[in-house]
């Protein structure tokens, strides 16, 4: 060493210790100056909120100190409150210093009656070490990774001919993060089986089956692929999964649980997925389809997605209480559905995990206030479609009459054909107060009101209508009613004769001449009935509106007659209950319920979303149509990402997020995320939200073709297949295994459409209280329609669909649970329908050959399973089966018969078999 490097190092040596001491004073005094520029020199990897702190925040301290409970004044559910002052006066957390953090000393401190958690056992060190380096770094705080809005992705460069498309890269990628390949391509009968189930919901039939096999051209799985997304039996698998997140039923609820008629629903539902309807499309139509400009008949059915909510007909219930019981479902349903958020935990308190305060349930609550539904037992509003030629002509003339008479004649002629066939806003009995003489009955809302009887409604807004609606009947033909304002004995707005009705006890609609007035009145329904003793009148309701335009013009007494007709009309009519909006004047205020209770009210709130979300779109209406807006535009985070999901996990299984009804801080992690997200973008800007295009997409993927063969390595590291190194094995759904139960027995009817029916079911079943409901076997081939045709009851759901695993559709489910139960094997052991379906499929095995034994139950096999050949071992099994239960039935002839109806015992063997073939694994499983 020179003496000049001798000379320097000592002075080198101390300017260096100088510049790390200033550094080390920048690094301390200035958390952002350490994370921009020194992150590595000094603080190691950068702690992230999402990965590393929100999970200990949520597994030991939100359930005190979070949306629920905020003790001592803290809570970290939001990072304003986090960083504020609590009840001490000083903030928990002081980004940048856990020295100075209350909440580092308190899970620190020795005494237990002092460190946190209390009560419970201590973090670890490592979650200490965690939430101590985090708040050194600046404690900063991250939105929860499903409320970002999906930025693009790229995905990874494909590496692999066996990558199809984008989706195999980015799923490649993560297999071999792990050490993983994909397994080989599924043998073509496998395959085509599997894309029939996911696709249509049926399997192939074996002229379907040959055509593939032979067909060895490099397309022929994508032509197979666009002819399914083309049939119009791809609707109706797709309406059956939807039909779950719509809770549909065909009846009402509760414990009378009568009947709905809401099947043109399921109808619309069809036809929307066979045309690929826009899901954005999809979406509005069903929310707010009423709110569109000029709604159709093909908008106001679509609102009968949030009619499917349950209706009280029981005696002594509160109207009010069961209409609030719907919006409350309304709102639950539809964050669950269309945002994977469990808003249900919001409506007594603030979420408990996620960023949705308390006041934003009422928020969307107040979309759906304003609805004209009132849980009342007549299901209003409902649209009245008129099946004969002679109501419609009828209807045809009423309209044509009003364009003669009125200058503006679509909006007028619009009014007229919504007074005759939704007939709103009417005003229901349980809206009269001060009630003298008189009664409002339970379950069925009526007024009944006797001599010198009288009853008030309140604050009724006037707006000029010179005429009244009343529904009513009444047991005698005399008396009269009038309608006086303010008083008793006050102004008299219009009066009207009592007569008996033409049925004796059926109700009728009339129209009566009011006086126009304008403002919030109360009115005073008076009875005088002198002479006749024990008269009573019952009125269902009352509607304000205009009389027909053009009462001088001639033939304007035959229009009115026949505009008063189309509204008592009840036989040649359908009806569906559907979604109208109240108009000004009729809307209701929205307030917060003070701890969910809907009889405290407290703040009144305007309709919006979560403040700490995206914003309304500008422009949007603060009503249901804006809403629809705020979900389907492009700056939501969740609509597009959940959907996706939802179609992923109906073809793998499982999603790429596994909770399908909640995407936050509680929901698992998406085992995809940069997948997740490039898919919902794609959804959104590639595809324009069509679900043929998404679907196609996964299909077509070599993800998606893996055989779902798997060794003992593979299982050992991906028991669940969340890397999707091979393909999809699950079982089918309950309506797929019935579906194709019927299909391979060749009873399966292809009929579309139409109202529910009654396939057969045990006996017995039905005996409910309050119900003359019965079960009836449909006749024909109604009785072997698809099971998303079966009416079904809330309280007592078609019971073999049940035992695997569908629910009963009280409430919205967005992910059934499946199951392994002994029920299940007795079910399609033993069930009517799945014995009659083994007795089709020995038939077509007799068919295929009459004399050789083991050519029939090769040709049952093939025809259950859709595969080219049965193997050795399963032959020898049900040749074995057959000798065994031939045997039995030489020596019992007698049972031969009753399990087929006649003196077959060769075809009572092949029944046997052919039911043991619908009861393997493989036949209940798509592979």
């Amino acid at each position: 060493m020179n003496i000049w490097t001798k000379r320097a190092g000592v002075p080198l040596l101390v300017l260096g210790l100088f510049g790390l001491l200033v550094i080390w004073g920048l690094y301390a005094v200035s958390p952002e100056i350490k994370q921009t520029y020194f992150p590595q020199l000094f603080i190691g990897d950068q702690i992230e909120f999402n990965r590393d702190i929100r999970p200990i925040l949520n597994k030991n301290c939100i359930v005190c100190h979070g949306g629920v409970k905020q003790s001592g004044g803290f809570s970290l559910l939001f990072p304003d409150e986090a960083f504020a002052p609590n009840e001490s006066g000083k903030p928990a957390i002081v980004a940048g210093s856990p020295d100075k953090s209350e909440m580092i000393r308190r899970i620190r401190h020795h005494d237990p009656e002092v460190r946190m958690p209390l009560e419970e056992d201590p973090l670890s060190d490592k979650e200490i070490e965690l939430l101590t380096t985090w708040i050194e770094q600046g404690a900063q705080w991250q939105d929860h990774w499903a409320y970002i809005k999906p930025e693009e992705v790229v995905p990874p460069s494909p590496s692999s001919a066996w990558e199809n498309n984008a989706i195999d890269q980015f799923v490649l990628h993560k297999m071999k993060a792990s050490d993983l390949e994909p397994s080989a391509e599924a043998g073509k009968a496998i395959l085509l089986r599997r894309v029939y189930l996911d696709l249509i919901g049926i399997p192939p039939t074996q002229n379907e089956l040959q055509n593939f096999l032979d067909d060895e051209s490099p397309d022929a799985y994508e032509k197979v692929v666009d002819t399914l997304l083309s049939s119009p039996h791809y609707g109706e698998r797709w309406t059956s999964m939807w039909m779950d997140l719509a809770r549909y039923a065909d009846s009402k609820g509760y414990e009378k649980d009568a009947e709905r008629k809401i099947w043109k629903y399921r109808d619309w539902l069809i036809h929307a997925f066979n045309k690929d309807m826009p899901y954005d499309e999809f979406i509005t139509k069903q929310l707010a389809g009423d709110l569109l400009p000029n709604p159709t008949d093909d908008h106001l059915i679509a609102t009968a997605f949030h009619r499917n909510t349950m209706t009280n007909d029981e005696g002594g219930t509160d109207n009010e209480e069961f209409r609030v019981a719907a919006l409350i479902d309304r709102v639950n349903t539809t964050w669950s559905v269309l945002q994977g958020t469990t808003m249900e935990c919001v409506q007594c308190h603030s979420h408990p995990y996620d960023a949705i305060r308390h006041k934003d349930f009422f928020k969307s609550y107040a979309f759906f206030n304003n609805t004209a539904d009132e849980d009342v037992a007549s299901e209003t509003p409902k649209l009245i479609t008129f099946n004969h030629e002679e109501e419609r002509q009828d209807l045809e003339e009423i309209k044509n009459w009003v364009k003669d008479q009125s200058p503006v004649e679509e909006e007028k002629v619009a009014y007229y054909t919504h007074l005759i066939r939704l007939t709103e806003p009417k005003i229901h009995p349980h809206s009269f107060d001060e009630i003298k003489n008189g009664v409002i009955t339970d379950g069925p809302n009526y007024l009944l009101v006797e001599d010198g009887g009288q009853a008030r409604i309140k604050d009724v807004l006037l707006k000029g209508e010179n005429s009244l609606f009343i529904r009513y009947r009444a047991n005698k033909s005399t008396g009269l009613v009038e309608i006086r304002m303010d008083h008793p004995e006050g102004e008299q707005l219009g009066s009207w004769r009592i007569k008996k009705n033409k049925e004796g006890s059926n109700f009728e609609t009339i129209s009566i001449p009011v006086k126009p007035t304008s403002g919030k009145r109360d009115l005073y329904f008076v009875f005088k009935d002198p002479g006749q003793k024990g008269a009573v009148c019952t009125i269902e309701w009352i509607l304000f509106h205009e009389a027909l335009p053009g009462k001088i013009q001639p033939g304007y007494p035959e229009v009115k007659k026949k505009f008063i007709s189309l509204l008592n009309q009840q036989e040649g009519v359908s009806t569906i209950p559907v979604m109208v909006e109240l108009p000004e004047g009729y809307k209701r205020k929205t307030h917060i319920f003070e701890r969910g209770n809907w009889m405290v009210h407290g703040e009144e709130v305007q309709p919006g979303v979560p403040e700490d979300w995206n914003e309304m779109p500008e422009g949007a209406p603060k009503n249901r149509l804006g809403l629809a807006q705020w979900l389907v535009s492009k700056d939501n985070p969740l609509t597009a990402r959940v959907m996706v999901n939802r179609i992923w996990a109906q073809v793998f299984g499982t999603g790429i997020v596994e909770t399908l009804e909640d995407f936050g801080s509680q929901g698992f992690a998406p085992s995809h995320p940069e997948l997740l997200d490039w898919l919902a973008l794609q959804f959104m800007e590639e595809h324009q939200w069509s679900l043929k295009k998404l679907l196609r997409q996964i299909v077509m993927s070599a993800t998606y073709r893996q055989s779902s063969d798997f060794t003992p390595e593979l299982l050992a590291i991906d028991p669940y297949n969340r890397l999707l190194a091979r393909g999809p094995r699950v079982r089918l759904d309950a309506e797929q295994i019935r579906d194709q139960a019927l299909a391979v027995s060749g009873l399966l009817s292809y009929k579309m459409y139409g109202p529910s029916v009654m396939p057969p079911q045990p006996e017995g079943l039905w005996q409910v209280v309050y119900s003359g409901l019965e079960w009836i076997t449909s006749p024909g081939e109604d009785k072997y329609r698809r099971a998303l045709y079966t009416f079904w009851r809330r309280t007592n759901p078609y019971p073999s669909l049940m035992s695997f695993d569908s629910p009963s559709r009280e409430f919205c489910v967005t992910r059934r649970i499946d199951t392994n139960t002994p029920i299940q094997a007795l079910v399609t052991l033993n069930d009517p329908v799945y014995m009659e379906t083994a007795l089709g499929l020995a038939l077509r095995m007799v068919k295929a050959d009459q004399h050789q034994v083991e050519k029939q139950i090769s040709e049952g096999y093939r025809i259950a399973m859709a595969k080219e050949e049965i193997d050795l071992d399963k032959m020898k099994d049900l040749q074995l089966l057959y000798s065994e239960v031939l045997h039995h039935f030489e020596k019992n002839p007698e049972a031969a018969e009753a399990l087929i109806g006649k003196e077959d015992i060769k075809l009572a063997s092949l029944t046997v078999v052919a039911n043991a073939i619908m009861n393997l694994d493989e036949f209940i499983t798509k592979s």
